[in-house]
């Protein structure tokens, strides 16, 4: 019999546990034996809590999500000015937590795998929607409609290369990240 209150901290463990396997082993290797090796459990802990590798994958997933929107849910309620939700969008999406390799690693197999499984996919698309949608916020104030959209279009893509870059390379760094994509922005509001 579990003791009680230990599945939150399970749930957790086997989070961490599966954003590791997939940060050295990518998505295709990554099972329930590398993710329980890494958690200290027995495989059956998966099936216990979450049902399967797809659940606890899906979970995973949201639970990125979570953080990343909690970061800019807490960084937008600081930001004082349009340009500064821009700017704290921005931070939140190459943040050192979320913009280091085995979550990058980790962020790459979902997209990858998003096309194929459908509760991936949903989850791809809020996520998409989301980063949208605070973008247009912040871009309409200062840009026509029809720019603030295209820019917002702009921004996101660069975000996402910009994060696909360095899960293929490694090349760029969280802070050198910002800078390119502000520099964007920049451009984009001061033309």
């Amino acid at each position: 019999m579990p003791k009680v209150g230990m599945e939150p901290i399970r749930r957790r463990q086997l989070i961490d546990a599966t954003i590791t396997s997939m940060g050295e082993h990518g998505l295709v290797d990554t099972t329930v034996q590398t993710i329980s090796r890494g958690a200290g459990v027995s495989p059956g802990i998966i099936h216990h809590y979450f049902g399967g590798k797809d659940e606890l994958l899906a979970a995973t997933m949201r639970s990125m999500l979570q953080q990343l929107r909690d970061d800019a849910t807490q960084r937008l309620a600081t930001a004082e000015s349009p340009r500064a939700r821009l700017e704290a969008i921005v931070d939140c999406n190459f943040a050192p937590g979320q913009f280091e390799p085995r979550v990058v690693a980790a962020w790459l197999g979902f997209w990858a795998q998003a096309p194929h499984n459908p509760a991936l996919a949903r989850l791809q698309r809020i996520n998409a929607r989301r980063l949208h949608s605070n973008l247009l916020h912040a871009l309409r104030p200062l840009l026509p409609a029809e720019r603030a959209e295209r820019v917002a279009v702009g921004l996101a893509a660069m975000i996402d290369g910009l994060w696909l870059r360095f899960a293929l390379t490694g090349a760029i760094d969280g802070s050198a990240a910002r800078a390119v994509a502000l520099g964007y922005l920049d451009s984009e509001l001061n033309a």
